[in-house]
This record gives C-alpha cells, sequence and structure tokens, in this order.
C-alpha cells in the first residue's frame, strides 16, 4: 500500500510518500510545502492545495493519513490551520484517497508505544523505522512521515483482524 501522510499548516505542510508491505516501510520521498507570510490567505491555501495536488499527481497514492487538529491557545492559528487541513483532506477527497484521521496521541502511540512521547523520540523512530541518515527536516516533514507509519500500523492491524475473522 502506498500511503501519503500530511502534516496541516498553513506556513508549513509537511507531507511524506510510504510503502508498506509485509509490515515493512519504504520511504518514497517526503517534503514540505511553505507559503509566504506576506501572501494573502486564500492565495496561500491555493498554493497549499495546488502542490499537494502535484504531490499526489506524481506519487499516486492509495491511502492517506492526516494529523487531527489539536487546540492551540491562539484561536486565529488554530482557524488557520484548521483551513489548511480541509484543504489537504480536499487535494485528497477530489483525487480519489481515503483519507484516514488520527490524533497526535494516536501517533506518537504508533510510534514509540507511548501517546504522551516527546517530539525527539517520535523523530528517532522515524529515522530508525525507514533507515534514514538523518531525520526529516523540517519538523512538520517528520510529523507527516510519523502520520504515515502511524496508518501503515493501523491498516496492518486491520487486515491481521480481517484475517483471523475468515
Amino acid at each position: 500500500m502506498r500511503i501519503l501522510g500530511i502534516d496541516p499548516g498553513y506556513a508549513i505542510m509537511g507531507w511524506a510518500v510510504l510503502d508498506y508491505k509485509g509490515n515493512h516501510f519504504t520511504s518514497i520521498d517526503y517534503g514540505s510545502v511553505t507559503t509566504d507570510a506576506k501572501t494573502p490567505m486564500p492565495y496561500r491555501l491555493q498554493h497549499l492545495y495546488t502542490e499537494l495536488c502535484a504531490v499526489i499527481e506524481k506519487y499516486h497514492p492509495e491511502e492517506a493519513s492526516i494529523e487531527e487538529l489539536f487546540y492551540h491557545s491562539n484561536a486565529k492559528t488554530v482557524i488557520h490551520v484548521g483551513e489548511a487541513r480541509g484543504v489537504a483532506v480536499l487535494a485528497c477527497v477530489n483525487n480519489g484517497l481515503t483519507v484516514n484521521e488520527y490524533t497526535p496521541l494516536q501517533i506518537k502511540q504508533a510510534l514509540v508505544g507511548y501517546g504522551r512521547a516527546e517530539k525527539k523520540q517520535v523523530q528517532a523512530m522515524v529515522k530508525a523505522i525507514l533507515n534514514l541518515d538523518a531525520v526529516p527536516k523540517p519538523d512538520d516533514t517528520a510529523d507527516a512521515v510519523a502520520a504515515a507509519i502511524c496508518h501503515g500500523h493501523a491498516s496492518g492491524n486491520r487486515l491481521r483482524i480481517d484475517n483471523r475473522m475468515r
């Protein structure tokens, strides 16, 4: 299965494309889409949508995994991140992908085994699971990789459960 992981954001949106087969992950590519703070929000959202659609078109993922929004103390920030997240979901759905949503706690649990793990622990697991020389940068990209890994583990568990029921 080819998975597109997304860490939504309006200044930086991380993305990662991983193949998951036989409980093994292979990194296809990862990166981030950035927008300029001086650009009006509607154009920032358009840029995020266009670039994410280009990633989907280039790599042909089968499913998407996106981090759910968690509360920020700044209401304006949470609204903008929510808009960027909506754009990411729309890009996936418009390109025929199933969208799977995971909380930060679920992602940490899937990678580290502890839902309150520190960011550095999650990043170390991303590096180890994919056998990378370095943690993907910026942090938003590493978070997108983590979201994709989380979905691979979750889908693998569903497949094992489904097979036992047959």
